[in-house]
């Protein structure tokens, strides 16, 4: 009796020392492996998202972001230690963009003050701090590259300002670190996410391979030849975790990329190898996703049919605008790691490693042929 009452005690304050998250935007690309690294390394984790899924070690709380009484409902008696934001709601305009998504993240932090639980809120962002939002993007004059975390904002209404105005600011009153992450373009799995380049590209080498169409890189020239990197969603997660923990990181920004550079003359070949195909020559002009894949449901749909695959619409397995905006962009894109090396992160991430391994787990899950 005496063992059983022992352990018993010990699994309790087992559970009292396990430290709580709230993932804002669970399902997404990087909120799906902020998620996993989390319950990897211990975790209580929450999921909040609009419509959550079934996710491993994760329990989901399903409400709407931009309903502040729902959310208060929804998280009332949760106590989380962090909070982790990973999402966005897209609106027409910059000015709808920082009215609904600054309102999104206030109703978050405005729900779980009363338990006063709340030591670290982590904010994702992205490159769209120094390029500018959809409607200026990569206009006017923007810094030298590569992007320093420690470079000032541009003079420009951008919903990414709102948002670490609203952490601040409440961290200020609140009395919780927090921590900025902006990732390059990101490589995860999230189906149904409306900024995903590497299920776009690979929905799109899938149908190159199905009909013999050229596999031919749809943007610019700056980006054939230039310079540039990218993000792979668990490198972020790992990013995000490590600040929380690292009381040195605390009240700071960081840009996060895999610590490698490539140029996409490169990499088009090795992801056209991964698929069987032969790279089509490239002659310098823009022919955009959103115009080569403009007709294509139809032949996702049969495609999808035929080989048993888990999603037949093409509109929730690509996001061709977002690769467009990417690949298209007409100055070479590099960032710099230097402020989260000397503050102690050191992992890497071949960038061609973590598209490979997103489109094995696509294989496996029966998303692409």
């Amino acid at each position: 009796m005496a063992d059983a009452e022992e352990n018993a005690h010990r699994k309790h304050q087992e559970l009292m020392m396990t430290k709580t998250a709230l993932v804002v935007g669970s399902t997404g690309i990087a909120g799906s492996a902020a998620g996993a690294e989390l319950v990897a390394q211990g975790w209580r984790v929450l999921g909040l998202a609009r419509r959550p899924v079934e996710q491993h070690g994760i329990t989901p709380i399903a409400a709407n972001l931009q309903d502040a009484d729902a959310i208060r409902s929804a998280l009332t008696g949760t106590r989380p230690d962090a909070v982790f934001f990973t999402t966005w709601a897209r609106q027409a305009t910059e000015a709808e963009n920082i009215r609904v998504n600054a309102a999104m993240v206030r109703n978050v932090l405005d729900a779980v003050r009363g338990d006063a639980s709340v030591r670290h809120v982590a904010l994702v962002t992205g490159l769209k701090h120094y390029l500018g939002p959809f409607e200026a993007y990569g206009q006017g004059v923007l810094p030298q590259t590569p992007f320093r975390d420690t470079q000032p904002r541009l003079d420009v209404d951008n919903f990414y300002y709102a948002q670490e105005d609203e952490v601040i600011s409440a961290s200020q009153s609140d009395g919780f670190s927090w921590s900025v992450h902006r990732p390059h373009t990101i490589i995860g799995k999230a189906v149904g996410n409306a900024m995903n380049m590497g299920s776009t590209l690979a929905a799109y080498a899938s149908l190159c391979r199905e009909v013999g169409r050229p596999f031919r890189f749809p943007g610019s020239l700056a980006q054939w030849e230039g310079l540039t990197d990218m993000t792979s969603a668990s490198q972020l997660a790992r990013h995000m975790v490590w600040a929380e923990k690292t009381p040195a990181a605390a009240n700071q920004a960081f840009n996060i990329v895999n610590g490698d550079v490539f140029r996409w003359k490169w990499m088009w070949g090795r992801i056209a190898d991964w698929f069987g195909l032969d790279p089509a020559p490239f002659d310098g002009s823009v022919l955009p996703l959103g115009v080569q894949m403009k007709d294509d449901q139809p032949l996702w749909r049969a495609l999808a049919e035929r080989e048993g695959l888990a999603e037949p619409d093409l509109t929730r397995m690509a996001s061709p605008w977002h690769t467009d905006a990417d690949l298209g962009r007409p100055i070479e894109v590099v960032t710099d790691m230097g402020k989260s090396r000397r503050f102690g992160f050191t992992e890497y991430q071949p960038t061609d490693d973590a598209f490979f391994e997103l489109f094995a787990q696509m294989r496996a899950d029966r998303l692409i042929p």
